[in-house]
């Protein structure tokens, strides 16, 4: 089939063409950098915690009056907690994973303050942390019952030892195993330095949405401030119960004190991605609307060009023009408006990507994105224009002519 024809019947129809061809332009842009942002975000919804979610759950204890004493009231409700029929293990922290609320800090190789710094989440634990936590040590020794240290307040005497995830010693040490990162000092907090004595396989910290949140150590050490957030594991399938009678247990056991923030971890996981999972909602329904306007301006682009040609439609039926002729004729033409449309969005769409990866700290799209965007729009135009290109095909040479 020439292609002059219908090159000549675009610009003869030009403005129509330009406004549909901007309009792929635009909707190809913000679908496939919505889709991409889309699937950042479940990406990193999805990333494991390193926790038994499904079985774990947390609650804060506030101390009241001038007969609370929280040292041995913690020490008190830890053994009890532990005791409890199908309680795993339970432990103290200052922060809970993927809760969007803790604590970092700084991370040095060397005790200088001019030195290349990282910044990594830490929990302040016990030694029953890492079993309540169900992580998994894949190198060197869980903390010691002596290794814990007990503050009073803001004191600042400095632990010296860590435990701390695969991720941030792979990017401290990226060319060293496991095994090879135990024993290594770690400036932490200015110039207090710590001893690496293990390495857990997964660990997050408290933030969901930041990108490096996969960087977490575990300090044994407690402050006391006058509350205390216990962390339980409980056996498969007795969460909910334990949830109850752990709360009436600590109430009844200690009049001066509250119970606050009784919550189980995959509920937390839930609200803390819920301003991620609304964006995803919205952004598809944006895409979807994108698209069916699309999809209505490319249909209404063809029915108007087959409307005013209905005279050419019978001029070629007459001679024997089949329907298959006709209603290629159409396809190639929308396949060519399309095609400029996507050629534009392309570029576009690399360009935005670019803009948001500088201004926003995006990890950079993959190269496959464009491409499969640029054929799944070509294909969904292909499909759109099939409804009225078949309707052309089927008209009858008689009635084309005296429909002028």
């Amino acid at each position: 089939m020439e292609t002059g024809p219908i090159l000549r019947t675009m610009i003869r129809n030009k403005l129509g063409v330009i406004l549909i061809t901007l309009q792929i332009a635009f909707t190809m842009t913000v679908v496939i950098n919505a889709i991409f942002i889309i699937n950042e975000r479940s990406r990193l919804m999805a990333r494991p915690s390193g926790l038994d979610e499904a079985n774990t759950f947390f609650l804060t204890s506030v101390g009241f009056g001038d007969d609370f004493n929280e040292a041995v009231t913690v020490a008190d409700d830890l053994a009890a907690l532990r005791q409890m029929p199908g309680v795993v293990n339970a432990t103290i922290t200052n922060a809970i994973p993927v809760s969007g609320s803790g604590s970092n800090s700084g991370v040095r190789l060397v005790d200088d303050e001019t030195a290349a710094t990282s910044f990594a989440a830490y929990y302040r634990v016990d030694e029953h942390t890492i079993e309540t936590m169900d992580l998994e040590l894949i190198a060197g020794r869980n903390f010691a019952a002596q290794d814990i240290q007990w503050r009073q307040g803001d004191e600042r005497t400095a632990t010296e030892q860590l435990i701390i995830s695969c991720q941030l010693a792979s990017k401290l040490f990226p060319e060293q195993e496991p095994n090879a990162v135990l024993g290594e000092t770690l400036f932490i907090s200015g110039s207090q330095p710590h001893q690496v004595i293990g390495i857990v396989e997964q660990l997050q910290g408290p933030w969901p949405s930041n990108s490096n949140v996969e960087l977490a150590m575990l300090q044994p050490m407690h402050s006391f401030f006058g509350s205390a957030t216990y962390l339980i594991r409980t056996e498969p399938g007795e969460r909910d119960r334990l949830m109850v009678e752990v709360e009436e247990m600590l109430v009844a056991s200690n009049g001066n004190r509250l119970i606050r923030n009784l919550m189980s971890l995959q509920q937390t996981r839930e609200e803390s991605y819920q301003i991620d999972s609304a964006m995803s909602t919205i952004l598809w329904v944006v895409i979807i609307t994108l698209v069916f306007i699309t999809c209505m301006g490319i249909v209404g682009l063809a029915v108007f060009g087959i409307n005013r040609r209905r005279k050419q439609i019978g001029t070629r039926r007459a001679p024997g023009a089949t329907r298959l002729q006709i209603l290629r004729y159409f396809m190639v033409e929308n396949f060519l408006v399309s095609g400029i449309g996507v050629a534009l969005g392309a570029v576009l769409t690399i360009g935005f990507s670019i803009l948001l990866t500088s201004s926003f700290n995006m990890p950079v799209m993959a190269w496959y994105y464009t491409p499969l965007g640029m054929l799944a729009l070509l294909v969904i135009g292909q499909i759109a224009v099939l409804g009225p290109s078949s309707g052309a095909a089927r008209t009858e040479p008689a009635i084309a002519t005296r429909s002028i």
